[in-house]
């Protein structure tokens, strides 16, 4: 629970390299995201080329972070790879989710960029990485280490919470 609760979107990053090993980790962690029967639809993308990095607030507009990023991990589903369709949405959100905790863990700071289904950053994306049509970006992480400091936060909201129906609460 407290990598859960500690987890935040951190957007300033220090100008420090993540090792290898580390970025290893992260993609270990996604791929052991749980997918609709077990098809594991992704793929992902690490991005350490400043020009590419750069490139993305040219369409993302809540991206600029990514310019103080050393790196990024975008997240895709692959559609030749589904086995039942429209699922990769949510195989590629867990793995994005895997992907954060395990960087919040190892004291990185992350923010989870939306890519899908804004079809402008799907294709700007698309094309600067080169990407088949058959693979969707879904999620482009900034990772680094945190130039700013947040601290935990407990968003458990009890009035969100019903019991064996919609009008039925705790």
């Amino acid at each position: 629970m407290d990598t859960i609760l500690r987890r935040r979107s951190i957007r300033k990053y220090k100008d420090k390299p993540v090792p290898e090993q580390v970025v290893y980790e992260l993609l270990r962690a996604g791929m052991n995201a749980p997918s609709a029967g077990n098809a594991q639809p992704w793929h992902f993308v690490v991005i350490r080329d400043r020009k590419i990095l750069d490139a993305v607030p040219e369409f993302h507009p809540y991206s600029g972070m990514i310019r103080e990023a050393p790196m990024a991990i975008l997240v895709c589903g692959d559609l030749r790879e589904e086995k039942y369709p429209g699922y990769w949405v949510q195989d590629c959100s867990a793995a994005t989710q895997n992907i954060l905790l395990a960087a919040q863990d190892r004291g990185l700071g992350t923010v989870w960029l939306g890519m899908y289904p804004r079809e402008e950053r799907v294709l700007a994306m698309r094309k600067l990485m080169g990407m088949p049509e058959e693979v969707i970006p879904l999620s482009l992480i900034p990772v680094g280490y945190p130039a700013e400091k947040k601290g935990p936060a407990d968003r458990f909201l009890p009035e969100r919470v019903h019991y064996d129906g919609w009008n039925k609460s705790g």
